[in-house]
């Protein structure tokens, strides 16, 4: 353990799009059903979904929308009912509202389309410190669900995906390759280390009104 925090500093930060690729692309759900047809993937940086055509060949097209895009919390400019899918990794979290965001990528999804997001998880990334060090820009602090939490800007996720125009079709902390050690580290600096929430929903073709 004081080896891999001695050597923390020299390593490079992990794509968390590519490693989240090594699992779901064993999944039949992202294979064949959530990455199907044209796509856009919200703050993607280098690290987009469009790396991994061969596996995910259902896919047909892929915008990448990054800062110089807009903001991705309105979207605006995307017009309503767009795309076949919408992907997010570690963007919610930058937003100052993630209500609107999810609001705005929900609009642009189309009615029987997948909204997939990933999320750090404020156990396993952020650690009971607020504001993060780990990285200075999150704005919110996301947890599947608790009735108090020791953030003060923390999300409940399932609070968060309790509206009528979505179906959740799959929630889950991603805590598999996470380490229990005493001393603290930002543990997504490692190869395997995802330390975040997923979630995957569908838009529903009859829209509810909220």
């Amino acid at each position: 353990m004081a080896f891999l925090l001695a050597a923390q500093s020299k390593i490079t930060p992990m794509y968390e799009l590519s490693k989240s690729v090594q699992r779901r692309m064993h999944e039949p759900g992202f294979v064949a059903n959530y990455f199907v047809g044209s796509g856009i993937d919200i703050g993607c940086g280098e690290d987009a979904l469009d790396q991994y055509g061969p596996q995910f060949p259902l896919m047909t097209a892929l915008k990448r929308w990054d800062i110089q895009d807009g903001d991705a919390q309105y979207m605006e400019g995307v017009p309503d009912n767009e795309y076949d899918f919408v992907h997010s990794a570690h963007c919610l979290e930058h937003v100052y509202n993630p209500v609107i965001a999810l609001d705005n990528w929900i609009r642009i999804c189309k009615p029987g389309g997948h909204l997939v997001v990933l999320i750090p998880d404020e156990d396993l990334y952020e650690q009971g410190v607020w504001p993060p060090n780990f990285n200075t820009d999150h704005k919110w602090a996301f947890t599947l669900f608790k009735v108090e939490s020791w953030c003060p800007k923390s999300m409940n996720v399932l609070t968060l995906l309790c509206r009528p125009d979505i179906e959740v079709l799959s929630v889950k902390q991603l805590h598999q390759t996470f380490r229990h050690y005493p001393e603290r580290f930002d543990q997504t600096m490692t190869p395997l280390g995802e330390c975040a929430i997923e979630f995957v929903v569908r838009k529903r073709e009859c829209q509810q009104q909220r």
